[in-house]
């Protein structure tokens, strides 16, 4: 399922292809064909993105706020593909498959849709394509206001505050693996940023929140926040410092492998060298050569380190007291 910073990017992707403008849409797939009816036509405000939640919000024209929007949620398998001419800004694919849908240099005008898109967005230079959503409705600015409300702060927003974070887990009794993929105490975080921040804190997945201190849960917060921010501009998530990225490079994965946008890029950090424990199961730590482990929390594996995260209490106190070590934020995480 992508995390926060996958839909954030989303946000700007499809803005950048169609924001301000009047777009045409439709349902190919037919699940969605009465809804894209209605806004078939309207104008696209900028697009908005709360936790793992996109909102495209629209209009009947330029002049009048937006009254209508589309609620999209991925979850495990939904994605977005692109393709436009030359002035079309965008990336190609965010989301579970990332194939492209047409070959450099084609009409991007003669791309006939595959059978399970659920939503198509055309504009004056290029189109989206929505396929395997968990969810895909028109909702009002009630309903939207109903949907954020159920959802914690989003770090890569601006109107986040990280106090609500630190108050919700510092009254639970539930361990602060658990509740770092709670969405209604922090909206974003999935399974990578939930096990990486984590072994970054030293900190061990069952502690109960209320054990932790309020600096020590503030730390988390402020690690977290360079973290998806360089995963909102990258497209990539990065825990590592440099000097650890050589080191017992590599990871397990199950079946389909943890792909992460612009993997083909140059400068992209390869995965088998960005985690410190995620899909590291049986292999040693990066720091103290301890062999990672899985464990199960709520029905979600976790990966830890049970050397360098066996303390319980006030385990985060390490990056409060070293905020320039080697667990500082990466290399260009802002």
């Amino acid at each position: 399922m992508p995390e926060g910073h996958s839909i954030h990017r989303l946000a700007r992707a499809i803005t950048a292809a169609f924001g301000d403008t009047r777009v045409r849409l439709s349902s190919p797939q037919g699940r969605f064909a009465e809804e894209a009816a209605q806004l078939d036509g309207w104008h696209l405000h900028p697009a908005d993105a709360f936790g793992k939640h996109l909102f495209l919000p629209f209009s009947p024209d330029a002049d009048t706020d937006p009254t209508l929007f589309v609620h999209i949620h991925l979850g495990l398998y939904g994605s977005w593909t692109f393709a436009g001419d030359e002035d079309f800004a965008t990336a190609h694919a965010i989301g579970a498959p990332r194939n492209r849908i047409h070959e450099e240099g084609t009409d991007w005008r003669l791309i006939q849709p595959g059978q399970n898109v659920r939503l198509r967005i055309t504009g004056h230079h290029g189109l989206a394509d929505l396929t395997g959503p968990n969810q895909c409705r028109i909702i009002d600015s009630a309903g939207r206001a109903e949907v954020t409300a159920r959802l914690g702060p989003d770090p890569l927003r601006a109107d986040a505050d990280p106090d609500v974070f630190v108050d919700v887990v510092k009254r639970s009794r539930t361990t602060i693996g658990a509740l770092l993929m709670n969405q209604q105490v922090v909206a974003g975080i999935g399974n990578i940023y939930r096990a990486e921040l984590l072994f970054r804190a030293r900190l061990d997945p069952t502690v109960p929140g209320r054990d932790l201190s309020r600096p020590a849960i503030r730390a988390i917060w402020d690690d977290l926040v360079p973290l998806i921010r360089y995963g909102r501009r990258t497209g990539r998530i990065v825990t590592t410092q440099p000097e650890h990225r050589a080191i017992h490079a590599a990871i397990q994965e199950r079946s389909v492998p943890t792909y992460q946008n612009d993997d083909d890029h140059p400068d992209a950090v390869p995965r088998e060298e960005s985690f410190y424990v995620y899909h590291r199961q049986n292999l040693p730590c990066r720091i103290c050569d301890a062999t990672i482990r899985t464990a199960m929390v709520q029905g979600r594996t976790v990966f830890w380190c049970p050397r360098c995260q066996r303390r319980r209490v006030n385990a985060a106190r390490w990056i409060l007291d070293h905020p320039a070590g080697p667990w500082a934020d990466p290399e260009g995480a802002v």
